[in-house]
């Protein structure tokens, strides 16, 4: 009786986590349960008999299962950003990384502001084409006497006494400001992907049970 009682919490607990785990395609889902289940019946063995009491604290040890499932989702959402190196897969993994780490969160701003500037970039070059007289990087006195420069985008008239200092070089300057701040950005996001991955080995639960 208390080796079923032992089996049904294991049940009940790989139930949450295979629940925890949508979104994953089934085959994924099923390699990680398994493994999972793996390593909690190789440390129950550890612990004969098995009692309810004794894999109350196997899974303990392992920790909560739904937490457990969005840890593995987040670390294959962050693989997958690291192979396909896609600006909207890597923004969509960081935001998922956002919602439990302070690190994460942190990165995605970082990576928020550079992919948008790079895109605000690549706009203001091929903007300049269309407005010539109106889009660039100006530069003026202001009412201070203070130097003030702002890039426009052409959709409004620049100050009185301003000067657009750029010209046609606005086009390659942006256009390189902006591909290159994009690649950069990915670089950079990559980069604290794989740092996290690093740090976090999988299956979470070698570290956790031993």
């Amino acid at each position: 009786m208390q080796t079923s009682d032992a089996q049904k919490k294991i049940e009940a607990y790989l139930g949450r986590l295979r629940r925890g785990l949508r979104g994953l395609d089934g085959e994924e889902v099923h390699e990680i349960v398994e493994e999972l289940r793996g390593h909690i019946m190789d440390r129950a063995a550890a612990q004969e008999p098995a009692t309810p009491a004794s894999m109350e604290a196997v899974l303990a040890a392992l920790g909560d299962a739904d937490e457990l499932a969005r840890e593995y989702m987040t670390d294959r959402m962050l693989a997958r950003a690291d192979s396909s190196r896609s600006p909207s897969r890597v923004l969509e993994s960081l935001f998922r990384w956002a919602t439990f780490s302070a690190k994460g969160f942190a990165v995605l701003l970082s990576a928020a502001a550079g992919y948008f500037f790079g895109t605000l970039f690549i706009l203001f070059a091929m903007l300049k084409p269309f407005h010539p007289h109106t889009a660039g990087l100006w530069t003026w006195r202001d009412s201070t006497a203070d130097l003030a420069i702002s890039l426009r985008l052409g959709f409004e008239g620049a100050p009185a006494g301003a000067r657009e200092i750029l010209g046609w070089w606005a086009v390659p300057a942006g256009l390189l400001a902006g591909c290159g701040l994009l690649l950069l950005t990915t670089r950079f996001a990559l980069w604290c992907i794989r740092q996290y991955g690093r740090a976090r080995v999988l299956p979470l639960v070698s570290g956790a049970i031993e």
